[in-house]
């Protein structure tokens, strides 16, 4: 009976190193000046709201303008998010 060949193994080669990718960061420039300017808004908003007693800056919204000048300071906290 013949004698079977015995196969060699290939050695292990490891695969080719990935090269790092730049990440590519957009310009966000806009980002940090919308965000203070939506909280100052936010907090002027409720400052001027209890400094006249409630008649400005919107009368007919009553307390509902603290939920107004909240939600700019939420909508500042929304577009920080946005900052790298």
């Amino acid at each position: 009976m013949p004698k079977s060949r015995i196969r060699k193994k290939a050695d292990y080669t490891p695969p080719p190193a990935k090269q790092a990718t730049a990440l590519k960061l957009t310009n966000r420039a806009w980002v940090a000046p919308v965000m203070l300017a939506l909280f100052l808004i936010g907090l002027a908003w409720i400052v001027v709201f209890y400094v006249t007693d409630g008649s400005l800056p919107l009368d007919a919204l009553g307390n509902w303008n603290i939920v107004v000048g909240f939600g700019f300071i939420a909508a500042g906290f929304g577009v920080s998010t946005q900052w790298k």
